[in-house]
Parts: structure tokens; sequence; C-alpha cells
């Protein structure tokens, strides 16, 4: 394993002999709702998409793991001996490292491994209330101008190739109104519409 995060040589040693690191292809579904969850992944490289996902299969987005994080959902539900309440998909090639759950609360020995853990918790708790704001507060089209933007910065560029229904599905919301919104943020030069692909504008 490459480390650029932790600095302990006794945690290192440990997660080089108990973890594994695991490829996943652009658009793979690591986790869905109801998995058992037998690891809690470490972004090595590439990029995650955290979604919840109801009974009925509707779905919002929640966020986005980049190198260096990890998703504090399934710290939390596998802590607590809970089932996946995520999907996590692969937005671009990704390479993540597998930490056994049992390790995780095991690890807390070691001081590097509390305040990763911590500090994973307070980073993805602010960005749900962004999300729990935009959602209670904001209109669509700063929902959706705010999806937009964090896809963009996931995948780097700000042509996306996405199509009007993932829009919607990912916002809970009808792809009519999507459309609308997309149509209104063109004229705006908010934005640029394509066949499947929207070009950001603006940053």
């Amino acid at each position: 394993m490459k480390n650029t995060l932790f600095s302990d040589p006794r945690l290192i040693d440990e997660i080089n002999r108990f973890s594994r690191v695991k490829a996943i292809k652009r658009d793979t579904l690591l986790m869905s709702p109801g998995d058992d969850i037998h690891f809690v992944p470490i972004v090595q490289k590439g990029v995650l998409r955290i979604v919840r996902q109801n009974e009925d299969g509707k779905e919002i987005f929640l966020y986005y793991l980049y190198p260096g994080q990890t998703c504090a959902m399934a710290i939390n539900c596998c802590q607590a001996h809970k089932k996946s309440m995520v999907k996590a998909i692969a937005e671009e090639d990704t390479e993540i490292l597998q930490i056994p759950v049992n390790m995780v609360e095991e690890w807390f020995k070691y001081p590097e491994w509390k305040t990763f853990i911590n500090n994973t918790y307070g980073s993805r708790f602010a960005e749900l209330i962004e999300v729990i704001d935009l959602i209670a507060f904001s209109n669509m089209d700063k929902q959706v101008l705010h999806y937009l933007q964090e896809r963009a910065k996931a995948s780097g560029s700000k042509a996306l190739f996405i199509t009007h229904q993932q829009i919607a599905d990912e916002l809970h919301t009808h792809r009519e109104a999507v459309s609308r919104l997309l149509r209104t943020m063109e004229q705006k030069d908010i934005l640029r519409l394509g066949r499947n692909t929207i070009e950001l504008l603006q940053d």
C-alpha cells in the first residue's frame, strides 16, 4: 500500500497486513442498501459516489469520496452491526483499500486512526447538512447546479455525460422539472446542453 495518510509505523504495518486493495471499474456498484458490510473502503485513487436509496428505489445523492477519504455511513453501520444504508458507485476507474470491519474499532488504540475516523464523521456530517439545507431551503435550480458542480469536481471536467433522467433519479424529482430547469440555466449561460451531455460554463 502506498501510504499518504498515516505516519505511525505500527498502524501502517497492521493496515498492510489486514487490508487489501481492490480495483473497481467506472460505474461499478461497490455496495447496495441491505448488503452486509464486511469492509470499510478508503479511496486510494478515483472517486466513489454515495447515494441514499429507499425501499421503493428512489434515490438522492449524498456526497463523493475522494482519495484519502472513507465513508462515514459504512463506518456507522459496521459499528452498529447494521446492513448498508447507501449505494456506493465508482464515478471513474477507482482503487480502494478494504479495511475489515473488525479492525475499525481495534485500531482506535492508534491516535492517528482515531483522528482519521473522527475527521471523517465531521466532514461527512457537514456535507450532509449542506444537502439537507439545499433540499429544505433552496430552490430546485440551486440543488441541480450544486449536483452538477459536485459531479464536475469529481470527474475533473466541466463536460458531463449524463442524462436528465439520471439527474432526476438522484435528486428525487421529475425528469420534466429537471429538463425545464436545465433549459432555463442554458438561457442564462450557466451551462450548455448537448445530447446526453451538459457542459458547465461557470464555476
